[in-house]
């Protein structure tokens, strides 16, 4: 060919390469429109499937199937027809509700709806004022305890006072509780009762001398003694009127500085009966609440003969006035203790109402290492070396009860001083 005609070959090849970039595409939609045909029919042929929203005719350009066999057909065996197998309804599935979130670095607030009702805040406000009352009252007991020292006095009269444990206890014990508090309805009447030379003088002596110091006033600590006070020639209504008078001025100071007197009666079992008629007018409600503040001591011999019956008869059981530290012994002990206090109150209440209303503390027989232990204090007390065999020696000379071998001093450390002064 010459070069000057062109060439068909060219020309020819570019429509058939258009055509093919044009039908390929058709094609693929085809396959798609066609593909999706099918699947429109397969839903709608499934049990529970619905037409289209709308109308319930196929969309355009896909053509009508005939629904296949195998779908109609149950996936197990049943005696039942095809026809009369039950649709499945489409269960509606449960809408959670939904979650309030907060964000983590935000502060929470209840909804502005949910207001707390001014009586819960009334009741919350009570109940605060309430509480702070009691733990102030609590407070205000502790430190009118703290003002007597009562921890000082009972290792004063644990060391000085021989014998008597569990007296003392019980001595400190009440003066705890009554003390608790400044206004009380009725005075503390306590009665000190034993035989001779037990320490019960001793134990008064102490608690004034303890008073003076704490309450730092000598004039609100009262020590009155009958034998002294009132001997047998004056007359028992010149008495009567002296001890109200002195007992009513030391109640009226003892008001004015909000502190409680103590007030000492010695030999009370040598006191008139109209002594011991003014000492029960204190104890009535009656009276002015001055004299309600107040702690009466009385000592008295009376009943001696009642506790060294008792203390004799009960020497030979296992179990010792003093119990030993266990549990049954500590029992057995308070409940001898309780039935000695029972009977002195029967014997005593005969002689005076005065001693119903009184707590009786007994004082026991000493034994005879109680008294060789108040032979070697007053040996210290007077300048001699407190030798435990002389001190033996020196108690040995005294008269005692003996029984189930135990030894009771007959007139305890009342021979005592007059002994250790001949030396």
């Amino acid at each position: 060919m010459d070069r000057g005609q062109p060439s068909l070959e060219p020309a020819a090849a570019a429509p058939r390469a258009s055509g093919r970039c044009v039908i390929a595409p058709v094609r693929a939609v085809l396959r798609l429109r066609r593909r999706v045909c099918v699947l429109r029919k397969r839903r709608l042929l499934q049990p529970g499937g619905g037409p289209d929203v709308g109308t319930g005719a196929p969309r355009p350009g896909c053509s009508p199937r005939a629904p296949r066999a195998d779908l109609d057909q149950p996936k197990f065996f049943t005696f039942d027809s095809p026809a009369e197998l039950p649709s499945r309804t489409p269960r509606k599935k449960r809408r959670r509700s939904r979650l309030v979130l907060y964000p983590e670095t935000s502060r929470k607030y209840r909804p502005r709806v949910e207001h707390r009702s001014r009586a819960q805040r009334c009741l919350l406000l009570l109940v605060a004022i309430v509480g702070f009352q009691v733990l102030n009252a609590i407070e205000n007991l502790d430190d009118n305890a703290q003002r007597y020292d009562l921890d000082g006095l009972e290792k004063a009269l644990q060391r000085a006072v021989f014998g008597q444990p569990a007296a003392v206890s019980r001595i400190v014990a009440l003066m705890r509780d009554y003390l608790a508090t400044h206004v009380h309805s009725r005075p503390l009447l306590l009665a000190l009762h034993g035989p001779s030379g037990v320490g019960k003088s001793h134990v008064g002596r102490l608690l004034a001398r303890h008073f003076r110091s704490v309450l730092e006033d000598s004039a609100l600590v009262l020590q009155y003694h009958a034998r002294h006070h009132c001997p047998e020639a004056r007359a028992a209504q010149d008495c009567r009127e002296e001890l109200a008078r002195r007992v009513a001025d030391v109640v009226a100071q003892a008001e004015a500085e909000e502190k409680t007197p103590l007030l000492v009666l010695d030999d009370v079992e040598l006191m008139p009966r109209p002594l011991l008629d003014e000492l029960h007018g204190f104890l009535q409600p009656q009276r002015s609440h001055h004299f309600h503040n107040a702690i009466y001591v009385l000592l008295s011999g009376a009943g001696g003969a009642e506790v060294t019956r008792f203390v004799l008869q009960n020497a030979s059981r296992a179990l010792p006035l003093r119990p030993d530290g266990s549990r049954s012994a500590e029992a057995t002990a308070a409940q001898a203790e309780e039935d000695l206090r029972a009977s002195l109150v029967a014997v005593l209440s005969r002689e005076h109402p005065l001693w119903q209303a009184a707590a009786i503390v007994p004082f026991l027989l000493l034994d005879k290492q109680d008294v060789v232990s108040c032979f070697r204090d007053e040996m210290a007390g007077e300048g001699f070396f407190p030798d435990q065999a002389r001190a033996e020696n020196l108690a040995a000379q005294l008269s005692f009860y003996r029984v189930a071998g135990r030894e009771f001093a007959v007139t305890g450390c009342k021979q005592v001083v007059a002994t250790v002064n001949l030396l």
